[in-house]
């Protein structure tokens, strides 16, 4: 039976992960909160790894604003702590997957970024999760396996999906920014994702490096916005485009976050779902008290 230690076992992600986890039969799961594994301390990081078989990383700091004047305090979860991970892992063993983001690319591409493209983050979160790729792909060069995602939504935890139906309670037009385009991606397929990695890792069909775990197609914030209301049954006009400069924020968003999915294929394995047919999985499926029903 493999052993596998999943750290940031308390956050949307690592919330799913540990339940799709469980409902194996031949995995043993050490689950970690934040409260229950410090990863910034190397000491508590090389005692928890030691043992196990895979270690899946989905602890972040995630306040993308936050890290903006706090980048040091980001640097140290989202990279030094990585390294202690992976260097824990190669001291023992194990292998690992890591989850990272969209940021690290500049967001100004015009078709999607292979997982080979160049890196070129434009904000303080962006360049402390490339800390971590760049530590898991010196350390773990044979064992590690890095995940990039971005526009989570899933029913533990704020995102903007449960925002738009809030909002939709509270207000009779809800102004959208149309000039981001991402891929829309439920947190509970991407862990269905990784479980089939760990799978294929474990049994050496899946090559280290990067992976994009983010959903098919694209969309914006504005149309995704469409898109929940539509599902929900309520009118999609009440949601009307702007643009980026009307809402400032401290840390620059890309303008471009959609990313290509060659990777999984050489692992024998299918790429996500287009984020309409997983939108609408989640919205049927999830709590109603989550996604507000």
């Amino acid at each position: 039976m493999s052993r596998l230690l999943v750290t940031g076992a308390g956050g949307m992600l690592g919330r799913d992960l540990v339940a799709v986890l469980n409902s194996r039969g031949d995995l043993s799961v050490r689950a970690t909160t934040r409260a229950e594994l410090d990863i910034t301390d190397p000491q508590a990081v090389r005692a928890a790894v030691t043992g196990y078989d895979m270690v899946i990383n989905t602890a972040a700091w995630t306040d993308v604003d936050g890290a903006e004047t706090q980048e040091e305090a980001a640097t140290a979860v989202n990279g030094h702590a990585v390294a202690h991970l992976a260097g824990a892992c190669a001291a023992t063993g194990a292998r690992m997957i890591h989850i990272s983001t969209d940021y690290v690319f500049s967001g100004d591409a015009t078709e999607p970024y292979a997982e080979d493209a160049a890196t070129f983050p434009n904000s303080a979160y962006g360049r402390s999760k490339l800390v971590g790729e760049l530590a898991v792909t010196r350390l773990l060069p044979d064992t590690g396996h890095i995940v990039r995602t971005g526009w989570l939504y899933g029913e533990h935890g704020s995102n903007f999906v449960a925002t738009m139906l809030r909002l939709a309670g509270q207000r009779e037009h809800l102004d959208v920014v149309d000039d981001q385009r991402g891929q829309p991606t439920w947190s509970h397929e991407l862990a269905e994702q990784l479980v089939a990695l760990t799978d294929a890792a474990l049994a050496g069909r899946a090559a280290p490096g990067v992976y994009h775990g983010t959903a098919s197609g694209q969309t914006t914030w504005y149309g995704l916005a469409r898109a929940v209301f539509t599902l929900r049954g309520l009118d999609a006009d009440r949601i009307r485009p702007t643009t980026s400069d009307r809402y400032r924020r401290p840390a620059r968003r890309p303008a471009y976050s959609v990313l290509a999915h060659d990777r999984w294929a050489a692992a024998d394995l299918r790429p996500l779902a287009d984020w309409r047919s997983a939108l609408a999985r989640a919205l049927d499926t999830v709590s109603p008290e989550a996604f507000g029903r």
